[in-house]
């Protein structure tokens, strides 16, 4: 069947083929890991290409390529202060989207089980907190929550009473935290290293801590409250 248009008669194939082009072309935009860990980063809120650059452990000029890419995709947007580009994603959706795209994955691929296993579930001495045992828990004052990740991306939202310590300085605040505190440390997600690298030295040194088993990108998408601002600190 012909579809009339302003300019042409299309057939129903066509139609259809120019559709499912324009799908493409999001799967075009991530693939690439590089470009799906961008995404990762981006769901904890905005970032300038510098410090996106750092995050993904890429040069400053791969990392803008592979943003570009991404933008011509709609899937990210920027802004400019001075002379520095920062990025975001272009809505909420877009997060939603990459969480679906690691479900899947995740699903379908043993060999992200195995990593699981090896690396996650390796470093948990205890099962790892659900959502709704923190929000519990957390509101009758019986844990201590930290936030892990970088102090800007705390600034751009946080689990509500968590306290700021990135990773880099928690060894060095560790004598602020009562000794039989018990610890929830949380960070981008389930498959983040920085919330089980925190458990490995939290546990060294005698503290009982565990990992809160998603991060704060899913804790958002479940419609969850999340704080802004500055860190509070321990």
């Amino acid at each position: 069947m012909a579809v009339q248009t302003g300019r042409a008669v299309q057939t129903g194939r066509a139609v259809k083929d120019g559709l499912y082009e324009q799908f493409a072309r999001i799967g075009k935009a991530v693939a690439n890991p590089k470009r799906i860990e961008l995404l990762d980063l981006l769901c904890q809120g905005e970032r300038s290409v510098e410090v996106l650059a750092d995050a993904a452990a890429m040069g400053v000029t791969n990392t803008s390529a592979h943003l570009r890419v991404l933008r011509e995709a709609r899937l990210v947007g920027t802004r400019k202060e001075g002379t520095r580009v920062f990025y975001r994603l272009a809505d909420e959706a877009v997060c939603g989207f990459y969480l679906s795209l690691r479900d899947l994955a995740s699903d379908r691929f043993a060999e992200v089980e195995q990593v699981t296993r090896d690396y996650f579930e390796a470093r948990d001495e205890l099962d790892p907190v659900g959502r709704g045992e923190l929000l519990a828990r957390a509101g009758d004052g019986d844990v201590i929550v930290l936030d892990v990740r970088p102090g800007e991306e705390y600034e751009a939202g946080h689990i509500p009473g968590a306290i700021s310590v990135p990773l880099s300085e928690l060894e060095q605040r560790l004598a602020s935290f009562p000794p039989d505190a018990e610890i929830v440390a949380y960070c981008r997600g389930p498959y983040c290293v920085l919330a089980p690298q925190a458990l490995e030295l939290l546990h060294r040194h005698g503290f009982r801590a565990r990992r809160l088993e998603e991060g704060l990108p899913e804790w958002r998408q479940a419609g969850l409250p999340v704080a802004v601002g500055r860190e509070r600190r321990a």
